[in-house]
């Protein structure tokens, strides 16, 4: 499982010219899944990112998480976070999750995500042709795998 966290000041997600998500202050999270990931990693990640110290206190130190400044989180399936690009010009997705497997498993850390306590929490939709609309702010933007 991977996920890109980003902080944001906003991030809105698009399909078919309907927001099915946005966010102001707080995390956009673009969320990929491996060949052999399972429902195992899902409350894990799910409470490392909800956890982590990546909003600053007033003397600029990073010391608050996305549950501590109230923020939101947009959740954004992402299967290209496993595309290699080690041969030729065409990314290889083959480490990829097949998608009945990881559409379930996106739900599920959706749940995950929930079950934290976030006050804000919205969420992309799997297989569609998606717009990400984000300030980034910082940027602060740090690759999560487990």
């Amino acid at each position: 499982m991977r996920v890109l966290l980003q902080r944001v000041s906003s991030a809105a997600v698009r399909v078919d010219a309907e927001t099915v998500g946005a966010i102001g202050r707080g995390l956009l999270l673009l969320v990929g899944f491996g060949r052999g990931d399972d429902a195992r990693l899902l409350a894990p990640m799910a409470d490392k990112v909800t956890g982590l110290r990546v909003f600053p206190d007033p003397g600029g130190r990073l010391q608050h998480s996305v549950l501590d400044i109230q923020g939101g989180v947009l959740a954004v399936p992402q299967f290209t976070l496993y595309g290699s690009t080690r041969r030729g010009r065409r990314p290889e997705f083959t480490a990829a999750l097949e998608p009945a497997a990881a559409s379930g498993l996106f739900a599920r850390f959706v749940d995950a995500l929930a079950a934290t306590g976030l006050d804000k929490l919205e969420s992309g939709r799997f297989g569609a042709q998606m717009s990400v609309q984000l300030v980034n702010d910082g940027p602060v933007t740090l690759l999560l795998e487990r």
